[in-house]
């Protein structure tokens, strides 16, 4: 019997490079497409089929389902700097929205059984706690728009080709192989990587703002299991930790597992979701056998520890703000012209 075949985007980065390895222990022919623009070669597992190149380039995208004949996409590309989304509009759509639907009508075309695709919880916006599936989004930034655009793009392929989906909403994935040289997003990398280069952690307004921190193999072994759960085909699923903690306290957890009291750069309140946290009762009942997710502690443990092997890092800054208007000082300070 031929295995199923899947095509990952974003396979060299975070999320996806975890997901490859749980689709190949599934039994998945892979194929990952990443432009290594926030991931790493060496995150992708070994035998994964590697194409470096952009999901916005639609002759090469075409090229691979004509090759391949994928039975299933898994769509984990994407820039997800919720913040910075509000100053560099044009690219956020770009690359988190029109890639997405040149991937979906390649899939349309070329009768893919299943498209996963990893939204965000950024799509409910805020006053919507717990955050749970029945809400109606009301996204706040354009990444949170450019996420429910493309969820409600599958659900109209899914009415009129009959494509198949599995929506998940992720929100604050953390773990191994998270890029912790950049200074946009992720904010545990972000603080891990401070402290190891010895700098203090910047933190925006008083950290009193609380996420749900989900340690990564909370997140990717159940997206993985789409594939086998066609009960859960067309639905959409927030997956990640129940339990919120104030940015503040995450600090203290980390400068915990780093040995160290962690000295805070207290910079100026900008305007996000102050409080985002979810309910999972609808992925347990679908997935059945789910774990307890992660502590945090256990979690930044284990992120901990892979952090000190590979070390501080250094990303690269963003070039191309499209407004400058009202961006954070400390963001200005990194911007390229």
């Amino acid at each position: 019997m031929t295995p199923p075949r899947a095509l990952v985007t974003g396979a060299a980065g975070f999320i996806g490079s975890h997901v490859c390895r749980h689709l190949l222990d599934a039994g998945f022919q892979v194929v990952g497409l990443d432009d290594l623009s926030g991931g790493y070669r060496d995150h992708v597992p070994a035998e994964v089929e590697f194409i470096e190149g952009s999901i916005n380039d639609g002759k090469l995208v075409a090229g691979l389902f004509e090759r391949h004949g994928f039975d299933a996409v898994y769509h984990l590309a994407a820039y997800a700097a919720e913040g910075l989304s509000h100053f560099i509009r044009g690219f956020n759509y770009t690359n988190n929205l029109l890639g997405s639907v040149t991937l979906i009508n390649a899939s349309v075309n070329h009768r893919v059984k299943l498209f996963v695709f990893a939204s965000s919880i950024a799509v409910y916006g805020r006053n919507q706690l717990p955050m749970h599936e029945d809400l109606v989004p009301s996204p706040e930034d354009p990444y949170g728009v450019a996420k429910y655009a493309v969820e409600l793009d599958l659900k109209a392929a899914h009415e009129m080709f009959g494509l198949n989906y599995v929506i998940f909403r992720p929100h604050n994935v953390y773990g191994e192989h998270q890029n912790l040289g950049d200074s946009y997003r992720n904010v545990i990398g972000i603080f891990m990587n401070q402290i190891m280069k010895g700098q203090p952690l910047s933190m925006f307004g008083d950290g009193s703002q609380s996420r749900a921190f989900s340690y990564i193999d909370d997140v990717a072994p159940v997206m993985a299991q789409a594939w086998n759960k066609p009960e859960a085909w067309n639905r959409v699923f927030n997956v990640g930790a129940d339990r919120p903690y104030q940015v503040r306290a995450l600090a203290e957890v980390i400068g915990k597992e780093f040995s160290v009291q962690p000295v805070i750069n207290f910079l100026p309140e900008r305007n996000e979701v102050k409080d985002a946290y979810c309910s999972h009762e609808k992925v347990r009942s679908f997935f059945p056998g789910l774990r307890e997710p992660v502590t945090l502690e256990e979690g930044i443990h284990r992120m901990g520890s892979w952090a000190r092997k590979v070390g501080a890092r250094t990303g690269s800054r963003f070039a191309g703000i499209e407004i400058s208007r009202n961006l954070p000082p400390s963001w200005a300070a990194l911007a390229v012209e």
